[in-house]
């Protein structure tokens, strides 16, 4: 049992037999009253965020989050597949659990598989991957002082904007959390 004013950053809890991950916590203690906690918490299984308050004395279990690394081997249609790289079974998950979350991940990448109780809620790809360009406008030289921006398309498909001076054929880094350019490898 976790107590709210233990509350931190990344804490998964169960409050009414829904599991919340901890977004962001403040304490309060007004001048008048007792204190409390604001809280902005996740639900891990839909995404939803709703901001909450709670007594520094209620008391919620913890919920045990499993984070297994799996290799992603393929899709075919509809479903994805997984390995453990360890016991090497694989699991099939469908597009509804897997979201966008593989959009910028190639074929036997390494990837967190996240479950809760057995049941595979999510996939957390690698935080920075290299991909190289599949298509784009030609590269142009000089006028990068504005810092202009061109779309690009990635080996997976994927969708990138990037500096005027990269061109087909380069290999780039992404943060696979915002989607965004980070530099040429």
């Amino acid at each position: 049992m976790v107590s709210a004013g233990d509350f931190r950053n990344g804490l998964t809890i169960e409050i009414e037999g829904n599991v919340f991950q901890i977004m962001e916590f403040q304490h309060v203690k007004p001048g008048k009253g007792a204190a409390f906690v604001r809280t902005k918490i996740k639900n891990i299984i839909s995404g939803g965020v709703v901001e909450r308050t709670f007594r520094p004395t209620e008391k919620f279990p913890q919920a045990r989050i499993d984070r297994v690394d799996m290799q992603y081997l393929y899709s075919d249609g509809d479903l994805f597949h997984f390995m453990n790289v360890e016991s090497y079974d694989q699991v099939a998950l469908n597009s509804d659990t897997i979201g966008d979350a593989l959009k910028f991940v190639k074929e036997n990448e390494m990837c967190k598989v996240c479950s809760y109780n057995g049941n595979v809620f999510s996939v957390e790809p690698p935080l920075f991957v290299e991909l190289e360009i599949t298509e784009t406008e030609p590269g142009f030289k000089g006028d990068t002082a504005t810092g202009a921006t061109k779309p690009a398309i990635v080996e997976t498909g994927a969708s990138v904007q990037v500096p005027l001076f990269v061109s087909q054929g380069d290999k780039i880094k992404i943060d696979t959390r915002t989607g965004e350019y980070l530099s040429r490898v």
